[in-house]
């Protein structure tokens, strides 16, 4: 039985230029240049010949002012994306195409494509005589343009030409009109390719930039649609499929008009037996069955990402159209986009964003009123790890998709950004540890207090409602009392601490810390005000931007900028620059150190997230965040080697968390410890399964003496040990955030810090760190993030 495949038996026939026309074809005037161009033209695209109009000197002089060059453009290809082991996140592309080799096509579609579009391609030049009078004669005979004449590379040029126009509708229309003027420009431009490019670079351009339906354009692009193959791996009735497609892909889409496209099929390989390039045997069984496809739809966009990676997706998008380095201008780096023929190889590791999808889309439902978002990324080298949220990636409301991404600043493709209540008072913190204040930094601290006046960078902020409900700031409970110090203050959240604190240090300060550690300005990008509720948490930022945060404080006070995208190549495999993460010292590292064991202490015994330790016990550092009314809650916090922040809220920013059901689960209201904390724990525990434990650089900090008299009466704020503040009993908190009636107190073996020769203990002193007071073991959590 002979070969269905019959590979080498094409050889391509040698080009004759013994002819006039072939004269013509390498640009050689002759007396009837004009007349030609007037026959080819008006008995074929126009009704009359008449209608050309020229003469023959004046033809020949018009002819001769058309410019000569085609200047073609790179070809747009698609681009993709791959996270940091190499899998597929997503293919990209205005328009679904891979340029590939002459060599790579393979020779039975080079054979095919040529056999029915141009079967003399390899003998005439630029223009086919024969094939203009054999049209000219069936359009003469039918009345009508039945038959064109145009050569291969004529065809090539026209695509050129669409390619160009690019996405704009009338230009891609004026580029296919059949008029006197494009026929005549196509076959200055068709003579010149001739002259300039040999005819299997001509095919192997035209098999490039051919559309074959089904968005996919080019060869390659085209096999793997239909046939999911390589071009050079196709059969013989799969090549005659696809030439078959270029005449008319719409007519005869294999998909939509099967029995259509299996005639046109048969067509195309009649005409390679007619050419020699099959033998009738061949021919019989290249046509013995219907058209087998092994179709794949297009995927096409970050709305095919699985595994929750299109919010990263996007967000690697604006990346490449925002960053100098693609390109100086906004039009540079969206062609750089926008043309493809990217490989993007980005910092998104698999195994950790499993974790963290998991996690939102467990603990908050796709349907509940509020929504989630999550972002890991590694300390020390910026690399986002992880970036998704509860509702997906799509443009349908009614499946409760969306594409802004919650996780990122509006100029990154999210939204305005939300409340972090105090998530943001470590910032606080470590400003005024920067200041000169000291770990054991003391303040009254008052249930309730005026608004202080404060210092800006340019003046005086002055409280102008004292008495007045906007006036004061109070603590979450009234048991709430200082005086207090750093690491209770900040495992209690106590407003009015860090509201002193930053009275002392001054807003600039404040603000000009949260610069340093990556809060440049709001989520929506307006810059932050110098308003003393700016340290309890009250202007928006972004999942991203706190993680980040965080990961500052792992890092032992060195700020990495995050970075999604590790390397790009092009389809030839050369290398595009990339941005790789700047990695500052905005911290001291015994200002980093005091840090993380405050936020040590947040989540062991008697801090608001003690009860979020990891099952391998290993050190986390933490803090909770609860904007007012309860419409945003927070936890960002961080192992020695990975930072993440959750947020929990509604995508609007307007649902206030109280009597509302989350993920099948009933809060009364919704804390930052019992909303976003458990999301956060969830996803690290997955996450640092099979990581190195690395725990933190700790400082002694000595415990502060006790307030008051143990037996104060209930509400006093010194209630007994075991007790909440207030004098409520632990063990039946019927008031515990979110519905719990019993407090797990749970303090994970951990290796304590011990004390420097400087700090030495009193006897008094002596005991674990990280312990909260005497009397103030309770949950306690903001309320007033905005004061």
């Amino acid at each position: 039985m002979p070969s269905s495949e019959p590979h080498d038996t094409w050889v391509p026939r040698p080009r004759r230029r013994e002819t006039p026309l072939g004269l013509l074809g390498h640009g050689v005037k002759f007396l009837g240049y004009s007349t030609l161009a007037g026959v080819l033209l008006a008995g074929i695209a126009l009704p009359a010949a008449g209608a050309l109009g020229l003469g023959m000197k004046s033809g020949v002089e018009e002819f001769d002012s058309i410019p000569a060059d085609l200047k073609t453009p790179a070809l747009t290809q698609a681009s993709w994306i791959y996270d940091a082991k190499g899998q597929q996140i997503a293919k990209v592309y205005e328009r679904d195409r891979r340029v590939i080799t002459g060599e790579e096509m393979g020779t039975l579609i080079r054979q095919a494509q040529v056999d029915i579009e141009d079967a003399r391609f390899y003998e005439h030049g630029a223009v086919d005589l024969k094939g203009v009078l054999r049209a000219i004669t069936k359009n003469a005979e039918s009345g009508t343009a039945v038959q064109g004449a145009s050569t291969l590379t004529q065809q090539y040029v026209k695509n050129v030409n669409v390619e160009k126009a690019g996405d704009d509708p009338v230009a891609v229309l004026e580029a296919q009109r059949k008029t006197l003027g494009r026929k005549v420009q196509e076959l200055k431009y068709s003579i010149k390719l001739e002259e300039e490019l040999t005819k299997d670079q001509i095919l192997t351009n035209y098999l490039n930039i051919t559309y074959y339906g089904q968005q996919a354009y080019g060869i390659q692009a085209a096999a793997q649609r239909y046939f999911s193959k390589n071009s050079k791996d196709l059969t013989v009735a799969e090549a005659a499929t696809l030439a078959g497609l270029v005449q008319n892909p719409s007519q005869f889409d294999p998909k939509a008009h099967p029995e259509a496209s299996r005639k046109r099929r048969d067509v195309v390989i009649d005409k390679m037996v007619e050419n020699k390039h099959l033998t009738p045997e061949q021919a019989k069984e290249a046509k013995s069955g219907p058209v087998a496809l092994h179709y794949q739809a297009p995927q096409n966009g970050c709305i095919t990402a699985d595994a929750g990676m299109g919010f990263f997706c996007d967000y690697v998008r604006h990346v490449i159209k925002q960053d100098p380095i693609f390109g100086k201008t906004a039009a540079e780096r969206k062609k750089l986009w926008d043309q493809g023929g990217l490989f993007i190889h980005t910092t998104l590791d698999p195994v950790k964003q499993a974790a963290a999808l998991k996690a939102v889309t467990t603990k908050v439902k796709v349907t509940d009123e509020v929504s989630a978002a999550m972002t890991m990324v590694e300390p020390g080298t910026g690399k986002i790890l992880a970036m998704t949220q509860t509702r997906p990636y799509g443009i349908d409301p009614a499946k409760n998709q969306t594409v802004v991404n919650y996780n990122v600043d509006a100029g990154m493709g999210g939204g305005n950004g939300f409340q972090p209540g105090s998530n943001f008072k470590p910032i606080v913190a470590a400003a005024g540890l920067e200041a000169g204040l000291t770990s054991t930094q003391s303040y009254p601290a008052p249930n309730k207090m005026d608004w202080p006046t404060m210092t800006t960078c340019e003046g005086t902020w002055k409280n102008l409602d004292k008495g007045k409900k906007g006036g004061t700031i109070p603590n979450e409970s009234s048991g709430e009392v200082g005086p207090y110090e750093l690491k209770e203050a900040m495992a209690l959240s106590v407003n009015t601490y860090f509201v002193q604190m930053e009275q002392e240090i001054g807003l600039c300060a404040v603000k000009q810390m949260a610069n340093k550690l990556g809060v440049a300005s709001k989520a929506s990008g307006k810059p932050l005000q110098e308003l003393p509720a700016l340290g309890l948490g009250t202007q928006e930022v972004s999942p991203l931007v706190m993680a980040n945060v965080y990961a500052t404080f792992a890092n032992r006070g060195t700020y990495c900028t995050p970075v999604a995208i590790s390397s790009i190549t092009t389809m030839d495999g050369k290398d595009v620059p990339v941005s790789p993460a700047k990695c500052d010292r905005v911290l001291s590292e015994s200002t980093a150190d005091v840090i993380s064991t405050v936020l040590l202490g947040v989540t062991e015994k008697g801090g608001t997230a003690r009860d979020l330790g990891l099952d391998d016990d290993r050190q986390i550092a933490g803090k909770t965040g609860t904007s007012d009314e309860k419409k945003s809650a927070w936890f960002s916090g961080y192992t020695g080697n990975l930072a993440a922040s959750v947020w929990l809220g509604g995508p609007a920013g307007g649902v206030p968390m109280k009597n509302i059901r989350i993920g099948g689960k009933w809060f009364d209201e919704v804390f930052g410890a019992t909303g976003p904390g458990p999301i956060w724990q969830m996803a690290m525990n997955d996450a640092v399964r099979g990581m190195p434990e690395k725990e933190f650089e700790t400082v002694y900090i000595p415990k502060p003496q006790p307030k008051r008299d143990p037996s104060a009466s209930p509400g006093s704020g010194s209630g007994s040990p075991g007790t909440w503040p207030g004098g409520q009993p632990t063990d039946v908190a019927p008031s515990w955030p979110g519905g719990r009636t019993q407090s797990p107190f749970r303090q994970p073996a951990r290796k304590p810090a011990q004390p420097t020769q400087q700090e030495q203990p009193t006897q008094q002193d002596q005991g674990q760190p990280g312990q909260a007071q005497q009397g103030q073991q309770g949950q306690s959590e903001e309320q007033h993030g905005d004061g």
